[in-house]
């Protein structure tokens, strides 16, 4: 009997440990879901804009003062996303599509906006969902937006004409989605080329890796928590939310960007991603440049690559 009853007090505390440990796993999880996926003001903030001694201070400052049209778009899920459009100098039907990073919005992607006007191209650059102008609380990390920016190419074909010449570039988050965008079935012929600079595997890859590099953290179970609560909340888990399978199925040419001092998106993910991808593609990794600091690193030599690359893709 004694022996029954200890067996039954070590069940009881296992029982109540393991409820224990469930309900500081979830409090963890929704704490990180919070700081990953939910709208943060800084989002919403234009960029602290760069001094006159910054290397990119040119295009920085060229572009913001340019004259935009506002363009919308309204998602399946109701949402009313806004963008910038600058058409360029000279009549074209060439447009280039830029996607900002996590917690940026428009104002980051001026340097590129400008880069890709002198190059001749008309700009568009939307706020993605929860982030700047355009409405939502849940960030998509680029799978959600896959779809949006699928919408944002369909509405340049009406704007400027079946004939078009689209190319999606995008940094970070932004290059996630460009590349999440490059494996859609129902991507249109006119977008011709793809360009990412510093993006990652999959969501799971670099959650799992940032539960490390920044929080000090297991990630197992931690990450398959906050991603079961993804899942529900914003309809997407960590591991679907793939680029890395999306360029599997990619047929257009893609110009991988990454630095090689890279501690925020590691530079072998970059790698990976090249290997995957089926298209023509070219890669260049850039000595000593940290997150998305390619550009700034490198403002000469970024935009002969980028223009190369056009003009061999982009004709």
């Amino acid at each position: 009997m004694k022996k029954k009853r200890l067996i039954k007090k070590i069940y009881r505390w296992i029982g109540i440990g393991l409820i224990i440990t469930s309900i500081v796993l979830f409090a963890a999880g929704s704490y990180f879901f919070k700081v990953a996926q939910v709208r943060d003001v800084r989002s919403n903030q234009p960029d602290v804009l760069r001094s006159k001694q910054d290397a990119l201070y040119h295009y920085e400052n060229s572009f913001l003062k340019q004259k935009k049209q506002m363009l919308h778009q309204t998602t399946k899920d109701h949402l009313k996303l806004d963008a910038w459009y600058v058409p360029a100098d000279k009549a074209t039907n060439k447009t280039a599509i830029l996607a900002h990073g996590w917690h940026n919005n428009k104002t980051t992607m001026a340097i590129y906006g400008q880069l890709f006007h002198e190059l001749g191209y008309n700009v568009l650059i939307p706020d993605n969902r929860a982030h700047g102008d355009s409405q939502g609380k849940l960030i998509g990390y680029g799978w959600l937006d896959r779809r949006d920016y699928i919408g944002w190419i369909n509405q340049i074909l009406q704007k400027n004409g079946q004939q078009s010449d689209i190319v999606l570039y995008g940094m970070s988050m932004g290059a996630a989605t460009v590349l999440s965008t490059s494996g859609e079935r129902d991507l249109p012929a006119q977008v011709k080329a793809v360009i990412a600079d510093s993006s990652y595997t999959s969501v799971w890859d670099e959650v799992k890796y940032e539960a490390n590099n920044m929080y000090h953290l297991p990630w197992f179970p931690l990450v398959n928590v906050v991603s079961g609560i993804s899942k529900v909340s914003a309809r997407y888990s960590y591991a679907e939310a793939s680029p890395i399978n999306q360029v599997r199925k990619n047929t257009r040419p893609v110009l991988f960007i990454h630095g090689d001092k890279d501690d925020f998106v590691p530079t072998k993910m970059v790698y990976r991603l090249y290997q995957a991808d089926n298209g023509p593609k070219s890669l260049w990794v850039t000595k000593g440049a940290k997150h998305v600091q390619s550009f700034h690193d490198y403002p000469v030599t970024y935009r002969e690559k980028i223009s190369q690359f056009l003009k061999q893709y982009d004709k």
